[in-house]
C-alpha cells in the first residue's frame, strides 16, 4: 500500500504516468466469457452455454439453475477485485477496462432485475402515466462508483430497462418451448438489438425506426403478440428530473388493421385529415403515423391487402419519413418504426404477387415468420399442455393444473391427438372457452381443395340448384381471391365493398389459400 502511495506522489510530482492494471490470465480468460455471455441472445444455445460454462455446471442442469449460478460466479469474481482494491474501470489499461465496462453492466443489470420486472408491471396498471423509478439513485451510486460517468449511467439505465422489456414481453407473452417457438423468440430478440447488441449500443439504438419488419404466419397464430413484443421493447430514454422514463412503453406500441376499413377512409386512419378534406370530415383527424411516438411503433395488420396506391403512399413514409394529412399540403415527419403482417403465403410476397417491388425491398429489412400451432405441438406435444396452462391463467386468474387437464381430456377425446388446429393459437382459445361453457368442442373441418375443385363445386350446386345465394357469392369471391390476391381487387371485380368480400372470403376458410 505504502509503495503504491509513493509511486502515485511521483507521478504527481514529476508528472510519471501511472502503470495500468491488468487481469491475470484466469480473471481475463473468466471475465471475457462473462463479456461474451451479456452480448448473446438469451434466447440462443450459445447463450446457455456459457452461462453453464460460467457457473460451472453440466448440460443437464436446467436454464434457470445456470443463469442464478451464473449471476452468482460473476459477483464473486468483482467482489475479488474490490477486495484488492482492483474494482475501477479507469486503473486498466483499454482491453481489460472494456471487458470490465461490460461485465459491471451485465452484474448491476441482474441485481435489480426484478426490480425492472415490478416496474413493467406497474407500468402495464399505470397504462400511460410513466411510473416513478424508486431505484435509479441506488443503481447510479453502484454505476458510478465503478467508475462510468452520469450520462453513460443514464444512457445504460434506459438501455437496461429495455433489455428487460424486451425479454419479459418475448418470453411471457409467447409461450412455448418447441425448436421453432425458441427459432422465433431468437429471432424476435435480434430484431430489437440487431445480432451484436455492441453494434446496437454503438450505432443503432437510436435509429431503428428505419428497419421495417414483415410478419408473416397464417391466422391467429400470433403475428400480434410477436408485433407488441417487438413494439414495446424500444428505447426509451430516462428523465432524471422527473424521475421516470420519458414516456410509457403502453403508449408506444399502435396497431391498426388495414383490411377493416373501406378505400376511401383508409388513407384517413393512415395519415389523417383536415376538416373538410372530404364528405363527412367535419373535423381535423390524427392518423396513426401521427399519433405514433417518436421511440414507438406501428403495426400495419393485413397489409397484403392495400391497394397499389396506398402502397405508393407508404413507400415514401418508408423512404423519407414524411407524409401528409388528406386535404392538406403540409408535411410531417414520422419517427416511429413500422412493423408490418400478413397471412398471405410466402411464396406469394417473395414472388411479387403482392408488393409493388420497390415497396417490398423497403418494407422487408427483416421477415419473420410465425409458425403454426400444428408444428408447434408436433415438434414438441408439451406445448399444447403449456399453451392451456397460460390460456386458462389468463382467463381465469388462477393457475389450475385441474382445470387444465379437464380441458385437455376433452381435447383428446374429442379432436384426438393429431388434430391440426386449423385456427392455430386463436382456436385454441375459442376451444378452451367452449370446453368451460359446455364441456364439449367439435373443432373446425377442413376441406382441402383447389380453386378448380372449388369451381366444381359451385358448378354442381348451380346446376343441381341446391346452392345457396349468400354460398354462390362466397365462393365465387374466394375464387377471384385466389387469382386477384387482393380484397382490393376483389371488391373492384364485383362491385362490393372490401368489409363485404373479407366477410364472405372468411366462411370459406374450410379451403386453403
Amino acid at each position: 500500500m505504502y509503495a503504491g502511495c509513493t509511486k502515485l506522489l511521483n507521478t504527481l510530482i514529476n508528472g510519471d504516468p501511472v502503470e495500468k492494471l491488468k487481469l491475470d490470465q484466469e480473471e481475463r480468460q473468466f471475465f471475457k466469457t462473462v463479456y461474451n455471455a451479456a452480448f448473446a441472445n438469451p434466447f440462443s444455445e450459445l447463450r446457455e452455454r456459457l452461462d453453464q460454462k460460467i457457473a460451472g455446471l453440466f448440460p443437464s442442469a436446467t436454464r434457470r439453475e445456470s443463469k442464478d449460478m451464473c449471476v452468482r460466479e460473476v459477483d464473486l469474481g468483482l467482489k475479488k477485485l474490490e477486495a484488492e482494491n482492483k474494482g475501477n474501470l479507469n486503473d486498466y489499461q483499454d482491453s481489460d477496462k472494456e471487458i470490465l465496462r461490460v461485465v459491471y453492466l451485465f452484474d448491476i443489470f441482474h441485481k435489480f432485475r426484478d426490480r425492472f420486472d415490478q416496474l413493467i408491471t406497474d407500468q402495464i396498471t399505470a397504462q400511460e402515466t410513466p411510473v416513478k423509478v424508486s431505484f435509479v439513485e441506488e443503481a447510479k451510486a453502484m454505476v458510478i462508483a465503478k467508475g462510468f460517468d452520469t450520462k453513460s449511467f443514464y444512457h445504460y439505465f434506459a438501455l437496461s430497462y429495455q433489455l428487460r422489456r424486451a425479454f419479459y414481453f418475448i418470453s411471457h407473452a409467447l409461450v412455448g418451448s418447441s425448436p421453432c417457438m425458441r427459432t422465433l423468440k431468437n429471432h424476435l430478440w435480434n430484431n430489437v438489438f440487431t445480432h451484436n447488441i455492441a453494434v446496437y449500443d454503438n450505432f443503432l439504438w437510436n435509429k431503428m425506426e428505419d428497419f421495417s419488419t414483415l410478419l408473416l404466419g397464417e391466422t391467429g397464430t400470433g403475428k400480434g403478440t410477436a408485433a407488441q413484443a417487438i413494439g414495446r421493447s424500444g428505447y426509451i430514454p430516462f428523465d432524471p428530473k422527473r424521475g421516470c422514463f420519458t414516456e410509457s412503453f403502453t403508449q408506444a406500441f399502435l396497431s391498426l388493421n388495414l383490411s377493416q376499413y373501406p378505400e376511401t377512409l383508409l388513407e384517413s386512419e393512415l395519415f389523417g385529415h383536415t376538416k373538410g378534406a372530404f364528405t363527412g370530415a367535419i373535423e381535423d383527424y390524427q392518423g396513426v403515423f401521427d399519433r405514433c411516438s417518436a421511440h414507438g411503433s406501428i403495426l400495419l395488420d393485413e397489409i397484403g391487402e392495400i391497394p397499389n396506391h396506398v402502397q405508393i403512399k407508404l413507400l415514401r413514409v418508408l423512404q423519407e419519413r414524411h407524409f401528409s394529412p388528406v386535404g392538406a399540403h403540409t408535411i410531417l415527419r414520422f419517427n416511429g418504426r413500422v412493423i408490418a403482417a400478413t397471412n398471405r403465403p410466402k411464396q406469394d410476397i417473395m414472388g411479387g404477387k403482392i408488393f409493388r417491388d420497390d415497396f417490398y425491398y423497403r418494407l422487408c429489412s427483416d421477415i419473420i415468420e410465425v409458425p403454426p400451432l400444428r408444428t408447434r405441438i408436433k415438434e414438441s406435444p408439451q406445448e399444447l399442455d403449456d399453451l392451456l396452462n397460460f390460456t386458462i391463467h389468463r382467463m381465469t386468474g388462477t393457475a389450475s393444473k385441474k382445470l387444465s387437464s379437464q380441458v385437455k381430456r376433452i381435447i383428446d377425446r374429442r379432436l384426438g391427438k393429431h388434430y391440426q388446429w386449423p385456427g392455430n393459437v386463436r382456436e385454441l382459445e375459442q376451444c378452451v372457452r367452449s370446453v368451460l361453457l359446455r364441456k364439449d368442442y367439435k373443432g373446425i373441418e377442413t376441406r382441402e381443395a383447389s380453386p378448380l375443385s372449388l369451381s366444381k363445386i359451385l358448378q354442381k350446386g348451380i346446376e343441381e340448384k341446391s346452392i345457396a345465394v349468400p354460398d354462390l357469392v362466397a365462393g365465387y369471391c374466394k375464387l377471384l381471391y385466389d387469382t386477384l390476391g387482393t380484397y382490393e381487387k376483389v371488391a373492384r371485380k364485383t362491385g362490393l365493398d372490401r368489409r363485404t368480400i373479407k366477410k364472405h372470403i372468411q366462411t370459406q376458410q374450410g379451403f386453403k389459400d
